[in-house]
């Protein structure tokens, strides 16, 4: 990995061992991929505190039953006002690494919550 700074969180990639884990910057938060599918994005910044964390890839229909097992995640303030297909797990949580830990094996047991193949992006023609 070369992103020309330190990961945020990186404990995660013990966890999630020994997974084969692509890292990429995207809208500047580091995001990981398992098997070409996004599957968290990390981010610690400076602004925007309460949207700093663990970001989960998944839908809105995976939402309640993914609160049942990690109670304390929530929708992302930073991406606006109601439900996204992301979930965040807030690094100023009582629970984070703990709850963190549970997401990563949940990842390396391939659970279908978790986990989004981005659409491909088309190529202009000119």
């Amino acid at each position: 990995m070369s992103l020309g700074k330190k990961l945020p969180f990186d404990f995660v990639l013990d966890y999630l061992y020994p997974l084969e884990i692509e890292i990429k910057s995207m809208f500047g938060v580091s995001t990981l991929y398992v098997h070409h599918k996004i599957v968290l994005a990390l981010r610690d910044k400076p602004q925007a505190l309460e949207s700093n964390g663990i970001w989960i890839a998944t839908s809105k229909d995976h939402h309640e039953s993914l609160r049942k097992d990690l109670p304390s995640i929530t929708s992302i303030p930073l991406l606006g006002d109601g439900e996204t297909g992301w979930q965040i797990l807030s690094s100023a949580d009582a629970y984070f690494e703990e709850q963190a830990i549970k997401i990563c094996e949940m990842i390396k047991n391939n659970d279908p919550r978790i986990g989004k193949i981005p659409k491909i992006k088309k190529k202009k023609s000119n």
